[in-house]
């Protein structure tokens, strides 16, 4: 929220000072109507004050970075944390009687160091998300690519993918904190492809384009058109795919799915005679080597009434 209100700012808060300071108390004010002063923020930001934050103010910085309260802050990041705070911070004055005096200061100044910094790393977090739209188009026609189903997968460190698919107009929202992300697109009739993309804060509108998987596209034409010459199409189909390709359609009906084994030759008989059924066709993954289809997955769409 800073770096959207003053995107200038230094992003380092501890180097904060003078008209930063008065800019950050008027964000306070205005989000989440409530003030620190300036002595606070130079006690427990800039200094090294044995003594921790009130919860009334963990309260209000908790509510500015977005969350409910301090202790909805704690449950979310969790993984912050060496142990529940519960356990070391007590609400409103943070007395530890157990410990002795002359102890305390080593002790409370590395917990309050931990507080402040999951404060800020949870602003920092917040500020630094943002929402981009990728819009993906043909490389040959440099058209958008509407109306077809574009898988979305999002690669992520040490976590397993995030599977998303595209509006209508071919664009993809993302909300992110990362400067760079990975992306692996499937869409029906382009090839999948691995996208890496270094994204810019200022420009949030990424165009991505997808080459066309030109064998599909002929096998699907094939299935469309009217041709009289069925000699012509079968030698046709014939070059493009292996003798020793995997073919398979599959099909799902009252929540179940199942798998049709084809030969090279099954497949283009079924292609060379014209049957209404082949107009529903659809080409779901084609895989290739040395210029020929290894692998084609298809299945006859049912008819919508």
């Amino acid at each position: 929220m800073m770096q959207q209100s003053y995107p200038g700012i230094n992003p380092a808060i501890a180097e904060w000072k003078g008209q930063e300071i008065t800019n950050f108390q008027e964000e306070l004010l205005k989000t989440v109507n409530a003030h620190i002063s300036e002595k606070w923020f130079y006690t427990h930001i800039k200094g090294a004050s044995q003594n921790l934050p009130r919860i009334d103010v963990l309260n209000l910085l908790s509510k500015y970075a977005g969350y409910s309260n301090w202790d909805d802050f704690k449950f979310k990041n969790q993984e912050l944390f060496p142990q529940p705070l519960s356990e070391t911070i007590t609400p409103l004055n943070f007395k530890t009687p157990a410990i002795k005096s002359g102890n305390r200061f080593f002790i409370l100044i590395p917990v309050l160091a931990l507080v402040i910094v999951c404060i800020f790393y949870g602003l920092f977090k917040l500020f630094n998300t943002r929402e981009y739209k990728f819009s993906f188009y043909d490389a040959d026609t440099r058209e958008p690519i509407a109306n077809t189903k574009i898988e979305v997968r999002l690669l992520q460190d040490a976590e397993s993918p995030v599977t998303g698919f595209c509006n209508a107009d071919g664009s993809y929202l993302l909300k992110t904190d990362k400067s760079i992300v990975t992306l692996v697109v499937s869409a029906t009739y382009y090839e999948t492809d691995t996208i890496v993309r270094i994204l810019k804060k200022m420009n949030r509108d990424e165009i991505v384009n997808l080459h066309a998987n030109d064998y599909a596209l002929m096998i699907h034409y094939f299935s469309q058109s009217k041709v009289t010459d069925w000699e012509k199409r079968r030698s046709a189909i014939e070059k493009i795919i292996a003798d020793d390709a995997v073919i398979y359609q599959v099909s799902g009906k009252n929540g179940l799915t199942g798998a049709e084994l084809f030969s090279k030759n099954e497949f283009i008989d079924r292609l060379s005679v014209p049957t209404g059924s082949l107009k529903n066709l659809e080409i779901l993954d084609t895989k290739f080597k040395n210029e020929k289809i290894i692998m084609l997955r298809f299945r006859i769409k049912e008819l919508t009434r």
